[in-house]
Parts: C-alpha cells; structure tokens; sequence
C-alpha cells in the first residue's frame, strides 16, 4: 500500500499515466472500489492508431469522420484508463470518481457496475490479438490498483453485461492475469 500511495496521487490519478479528463464521470455512491472492468474499443471500428478513442471519451469525436462515427458521436462514456497498442496508459478519469463504462451491468448479484469499478480500456477489437506491451502495461496497472483498492475480481465487460458485450473478446488472454484477480 506504502507504494501505490505514492504511485496513486489522493484524488485518485496515476502519477505515470498520461491525463487527459473526461466529463463523462461523475461521484460514486459511498461504496469501496472492488471490481476491475476490462474492456476492447478501436475506432473506428478494427483500426489502430488515430485519437478517436480519446475524442469519444472527451465528447469531441466529430460525426463526419468516419460513417460509424454518426452513429456513435452523441455517447457519452469514458473508461478510467486507455491502454493503447503500445502500452502506452492514458488515464481519463480518477479512480475516486465513477466512469461511465459498464453501461447496464451485473456481477454476483449486484447491478450498476460502474458504482463500484474501475474500467480499463485496451485498444484492441474481437478479432485481432493483443500486443505484449499492452499485456505489460495491464498487469503492471492491475497490481498497482489491488495495492491501492480491496479489488475482488477482474473481469471482462462480456461477464458483466453478457448479452450485450462481448469484449475484451476471444483473443484476450485471460491466462496472463493468472493470480490477479480474475474470477
């Protein structure tokens, strides 16, 4: 705990991440963080590499640059952190508030997820493997949040909300998480 404390600043930021906020957050009940979310997006859809990740979680994606994008432009959700192909972790909203990424969610009985999660978004889509650095930077992030939060269980978005979502999807291994969490 000694050491998240000086990794994790007290209103919740990762001192090592890139902060950009979104507002697509608002307070938690008073319940404890305990369950880590993970979750897949690429935008558009399949594609690798552009800001539009951060555009949606930041409400600045424009609805003309790409077809899908008209679709989707009016969302207004955010994941706490971003892990992009690199590795690199963006974090968009602090750990003390809650990010609206689960949408409507269940784990062992308890509805509303986002009230006591925290959502890691990994740029990736269901066909198409993860890279080693955003396993890298996953798990170094899962063990800092356990240091930090009582987490219970890592998850997918697929086991919280199953008939909707199916990411982080059939290529994600979950084997590398092994002794994290995962339940």
């Amino acid at each position: 705990m000694r050491e998240a404390a000086n990794l994790i600043s007290d209103d919740g930021w990762v001192r090592e991440a890139q902060r950009i906020e979104s507002p697509n957050c608002d307070n938690r009940p008073n319940t404890p963080v305990s369950l880590i979310v993970i979750h897949a997006i690429s935008l558009p859809p399949a594609q690798f590499g552009s800001e539009d990740i951060v555009r949606l979680f930041t409400n600045t994606l424009d609805p003309e640059a790409h077809p899908y994008f008209s679709e989707i432009h009016k969302l207004r959700v955010s994941a706490h952190f971003l892990i992009r192909r690199e590795g690199t972790l963006t974090q968009l909203v602090s750990c003390q508030k809650r990010a609206w990424h689960a949408g409507k969610s269940c784990w062992k009985g308890r509805e509303r997820c986002n009230d006591f999660s925290l959502g890691i978004e990994l740029e990736g889509c269901d066909d198409t493997p993860f890279e080693e650095a955003q396993y890298l930077s996953l798990i170094a992030l899962i063990k800092l949040l356990c240091e930090y939060f009582p987490i219970e269980a890592v998850v997918g978005h697929s086991d919280i909300a199953p008939e909707r979502k199916t990411d982080p999807g059939p290529f994600f291994d979950w084997l590398r998480l092994d002794g994290l969490g995962r339940k």
